[in-house]
């Protein structure tokens, strides 16, 4: 039986509530199911931008799993009277899901990133302490009619997991176009994922994490991202002027 995940709903966006352990259950459900499933983990960027481009918000409704990715989110979430503590952010899930890769020998292909990106994160991912296998790699510098090109080398790879770095809403929209030509159980758009695991970009530092402040210390790093973290406070005052708890949507006891 299908793992079912509770959803909510934010200023119109289809949102999972889940912690972590249930979203990796999910992960391992769709592969033992070998059914093409897409996840995507939502912030307030995101959320903010579909407001603007409905098909985001259809993209999101027909998604596999939909997390709580950012502490606008979860704020979000909990205004609305959902009963949830922790986020679960991109690269937080797609490192639980490659710790899972090695201990059930899952295949995994990284898609994304500058020319480079991918086979130098796939290098490291093979020589770590903790190997895995990764299936094949591709920058994501590539026109929409190579699209189909890169889809059969997808498919011949054979992969149980499709990372996928394309930057927002793009990759969510390719994974969504071509999931099932694709054919692979698990794809997730990972954003700059790929590059921290390079070692082009460091990861926040864990105080930062625990502090939902990730987006600061990128911004910090990367000033040109200024013009996108002008979503937030926008974000943040449609869901203080849209949205309002009901009451109803405490979490039952696991």
């Amino acid at each position: 039986m299908s793992l079912v995940c509770e959803r909510a709903e934010i200023l119109g966006c289809r949102l999972d509530v889940v912690d972590m352990a249930e979203a990796l259950q999910v992960v391992e459900d769709s592969i033992q199911r070998r059914e093409p499933s897409q996840i995507i983990t939502l912030n307030a960027e995101m959320v903010y931008r579909a407001q603007h481009d409905p098909r985001l918000i259809d993209l999101y409704s027909r998604a596999r799993l939909v997390t709580p990715d950012g502490i606008g989110v979860v704020w979000a979430l909990r205004r609305a009277g959902w009963k949830i503590s922790r986020r679960v952010t991109g690269i937080g899930l797609t490192l639980k899901i490659l710790d899972r890769a090695r201990e059930k020998n899952w295949r995994v292909f990284l898609l994304g990133g500058e020319p480079g990106i991918a086979e130098e994160a796939a290098r490291r991912l093979a020589e770590s302490d903790r190997p895995l296998i990764v299936a094949g790699v591709h920058h994501g510098y590539f026109p929409d009619n190579e699209s189909p090109r890169i889809i059969e080398q997808v498919r011949a790879a054979r992969p149980d997991v499709l990372l996928v770095g394309l930057g927002a809403p793009r990759q969510d929209i390719w994974i969504a176009a071509h999931l099932e030509a694709l054919g692979v159980p698990v794809c997730i758009g990972v954003g700059g994922t790929l590059d921290v695991l390079a070692g082009k970009t460091k990861r926040a530092p864990r105080v930062w994490r625990r502090l939902g402040l990730e987006w600061l210390f990128r911004l910090i790093n990367e000033p040109s991202r200024i013009k996108r973290q002008l979503a937030l406070p926008k974000f943040a005052w449609l869901v203080l002027t849209k949205v309002r708890g009901t009451g109803r949507r405490s979490r039952p006891q696991q």
